[in-house]
């Protein structure tokens, strides 16, 4: 497997069809649903609600350009030049559709368990409320996650990839799937997907995670496919008919807007129970 190809696509140095397919790819996907925001929408808000440019400049762009090549260059490549198991290309023959089912299936399942566990964990929640900050959620609202969150996760999921040696067209389209699907459960708009909401994951049932109710709090940590929650009994949905009393954090005034604190917030002195 040509290492240095992966690494030259997520450093944004290669200009390959493939680079260009998959940019090209989330680019349409982002404007299609900012346009369905916009005609359809769950919930009236400001198109540059509190904390987009930040959102959109550090996170979307630094943050994951800065972790890209970390990830890949730095952790990933000591990972393969340690261990050798690159070289063994376990998958590589495989189907691409069908690395790319093994992939997503996997690391939904795992990604569900850990950001359950994140709820229920008092350090790993330091590093996710983050996320959970946002006010007013949209498309962009899931690229707010803190550095050490998306480092865990990110090398978690590319790691085997590489070293069971996924070609560069596998690992590329699943970043793609993760951020379309990404803006899609964020999205602010009134989706109705009946039958599908047990099976595929959406807006409907994720904007209820991050809901202020507290028949809500704790549910619906699925990310792209909503059966993980069926499955462990964490699903939740209302039967009549409402809207969320809010999002974000429930002392969401004590939470830093300045990315950097945002960042430092994280390591706080931990409060004595009372």
């Amino acid at each position: 497997m040509d290492f240095q190809s992966i690494l030259q696509f997520f450093s944004t140095i290669s200009l390959s069809s493939t680079a260009i397919y998959t940019s090209s790819t989330i680019i349409v996907c982002a404007v299609l649903i900012i346009a369905l925001e916009r005609i359809f929408p769950y919930k009236t808000q400001e198109f540059f609600r509190e904390g987009f440019f930040g959102d959109l400049f550090w996170y979307t762009l630094v943050q994951s350009y800065v972790l890209s090549i970390l990830i890949f260059d730095v952790l990933i490549q000591w990972l393969d030049s340690a261990s050798g198991l690159g070289r063994l290309q376990i998958v590589t023959n495989w189907p691409i559709w069908v690395q790319l089912v093994f992939f997503v299936l996997v690391h939904d399942c795992y990604i569900y368990w850990f950001h359950r566990f994140q709820h229920k964990n008092k350090y790993l929640w330091r590093i996710h409320e983050a996320h959970h900050s946002v006010k007013d959620i949209d498309w962009l609202a899931g690229s707010r996650s803190h550095s050490l969150e998306i480092l865990v996760n990110q090398t978690i999921e590319f790691a085997p990839m590489v070293l069971l040696g996924a070609p560069i067209e596998v690992i590329a389209w699943k970043g793609v799937i993760d951020a379309t699907t990404g803006m899609f459960i964020h999205c602010n708009i009134d989706v109705r997907t009946g039958w599908l909401k047990y099976i595929i994951n959406g807006p409907e049932l994720h904007r209820w995670h991050h809901a202020h109710d507290k028949d809500a709090i704790d549910h619906n940590f699925s990310t792209k496919f909503a059966f993980w929650d069926y499955m462990f009994g964490t699903a939740f949905f209302p039967q009549r008919e409402r809207k969320p009393i809010g999002y974000g954090l429930v002392r969401a005034l004590e939470f830093p807007k300045n990315y950097f604190k945002q960042h430092l917030y994280a390591f706080r002195k931990h409060e004595r129970a009372k």
